[in-house]
């Protein structure tokens, strides 16, 4: 019995040790991921070049390290199906998640779909996060071995400085500390998870929030910049070659709103101090990291859920299906890659439909089988592969615009059509699509339009926010002023 007993111990002491070493294995295979997603930046950053007076060293350092990729696109204009897109890993035409939902909506998504957090927490990673990830704060245990959820923020105005229109509506300097604002204790959140010794490898996902409405920060990023704001480049006749489903897409009364208080150079100055702000606690971060053990052994995946209008196109805020609203800065930088060029860029459009995989490939981790999208791990690699595919972006089942290295093409639920070439026309103010000569390019892009779409889902829906294909269900019927009574002056 005693030798049988010995074998017994010896058996799972072996299989613990095996066990233990495979582990192991497996942990040395899955580097550490800081997740950075920052709320509404577009382009006007130093290493796109969007806006030249844009004060963001941190980022551009960043960019100049890993991959660049400058013609990087979301798979949706707005927060919630952005972020549902790439949480979840699957294309708003294929969920059927096209417009913004309440956020009470997140458990019936986690129980269809396996969001990146929960993947990656179920396959051995330890999982933090704070900040904006999903389209609101969840401390989901499912997804989170820790998030941030104790806040105490505030701002402190002067009376008469920047614009102010209501609340949410704001472009104003603040007066209080940084350790007040929200992005300052998300970042170091971020900061202290990495000052922290981990057994097992660790998701770290950092929501930045700015350059999201209001557009407040601390007064330094305002007196950072020059004097005069440069206005983007805008044509006044731009819409007159634009179909209706487009122009209705705008948010025209803001930028009404604007010319008439003279006030879009106070908006576009305060957008460029929050971009800067947000460079400043990413830049945080990414400190905290190149200080800490994990210096070496970690990915860097940074993503802007959407681009942002500032008057292109007599425009305000995203929503829409041209460049403005699509285009987001995208970085990877691997840390354990030494031996690359400094300054690599990637300028083949691309989605960020790909970042799930891209991470679960990092993590040596299998996706589920419905998925979209493919690793980006190669192309970090080695730049000069590319993906077959271009990206799609939708807003609303029906519209979508399909963005190659050159060209821009977008379909609405209606059937009308718009084609920019963005060689020699990169404001998009030329729509070719009833161009003779462009008939061929339009129908070849056409290709990689869904071949099928999932219904709109329509539980928890936002009535907003449905573009396309069934939007007059969802439009609120106008309200309907009371006649006054005429007054008898007898």
């Amino acid at each position: 019995m005693k030798k049988h007993t010995n074998s017994f111990l010896l058996f799972f002491f072996g299989l613990f040790i095996t066990t233990g070493v495979v582990q192991a294995q497996k942990n040395k295979k899955q580097p550490n991921i800081v997740f950075i997603a920052i709320d509404d930046m577009n382009d006007w950053t130093g290493f796109l070049g969007g806006h030249p007076q844009a004060i963001t060293p941190n980022l551009d350092k960043l960019a100049e390290k890993g991959v660049n990729f400058t013609n990087a696109h979301c798979s949706a204009p707005g927060c919630s199906p952005s972020r549902n897109a790439l949480l979840y890993g699957i294309e708003p035409f294929n969920s059927g998640l096209y417009p913004f939902y309440e956020h009470e909506i997140h458990n019936d998504l986690m129980n269809k779909y396996t969001s990146l957090p929960r993947l990656l927490k179920e396959n051995g990673y330890a999982t933090y996060g704070a900040g904006k990830i999903h389209h609101g704060l969840k401390d989901d245990k499912r997804e989170w071995t820790g998030y941030l959820t104790d806040l105490n923020t505030r701002k402190v105005f002067e009376e008469g400085e920047g614009y102010k229109v209501n609340k949410k509506m704001s472009f104003r300097p603040t007066h209080n500390p940084m350790s007040e604002h929200v992005d300052y204790q998300v970042a170091s959140y971020g900061v202290d998870i990495l000052e922290k010794k981990h057994k097992k490898p660790f998701f770290l996902a950092v929501g930045i929030v700015k350059p999201h409405l209001p557009f407040d920060a601390p007064k330094q990023f305002f007196d950072a910049l020059p004097e005069e704001i440069l206005a983007p480049e805008i044509l006044e006749t731009d819409l007159s070659d634009i179909p209706r489903e487009g122009k209705s897409m705008r948010k025209a009364g803001d930028d009404r709103r604007f010319r008439n208080d003279d006030a879009w150079e106070d908006v576009r100055r305060a957008y460029l101090a929050c971009i800067s702000w947000a460079d400043y606690n990413i830049g945080r971060v990414i400190t905290a990291l190149e200080e800490s053990d994990y210096a070496d052994n970690t990915v860097v995946i940074v993503w802007s859920d959407h681009g942002f209008h500032l008057g292109e196109k007599m425009s305000f805020k995203k929503f829409t299906l041209w460049e403005e609203a699509t285009r987001v800065p995208f970085i990877i930088y691997d840390t354990r890659d030494k031996k690359v060029k400094y300054g690599r860029t990637y300028d083949e459009a691309i989605s960020l439909i790909n970042v799930y995989k891209t991470v679960a490939d990092y993590a040596n981790v299998k996706t589920p089988d419905y998925v979209d999208g493919a690793s980006l791990k190669g192309i970090v690699k080695q730049p000069l592969k590319t993906l077959d595919e271009p990206a799609i972006t939708s807003w609303g089942k029906g519209n979508y615009a399909v963005r190659t290295k050159d060209y821009r093409y977008i379909r609405y639920y209606d059937g009308t059509e718009e084609l920019y070439f963005h060689t020699n026309d990169h404001n998009e103010w030329t729509n070719l699509a009833k161009d003779a000569s462009y008939q061929e390019k339009k129908t070849e892009l056409s290709q990689y339009l869904p071949k099928g779409e999932a219904p709109l889902v329509k539980e928890y829906i936002v009535k907003w926010s449905v573009q396309g294909e069934g939007q007059e269900e969802f439009k609120e019927a106008p309200v309907k002023k009371k006649k006054k009574k005429k007054k008898n002056l007898k």
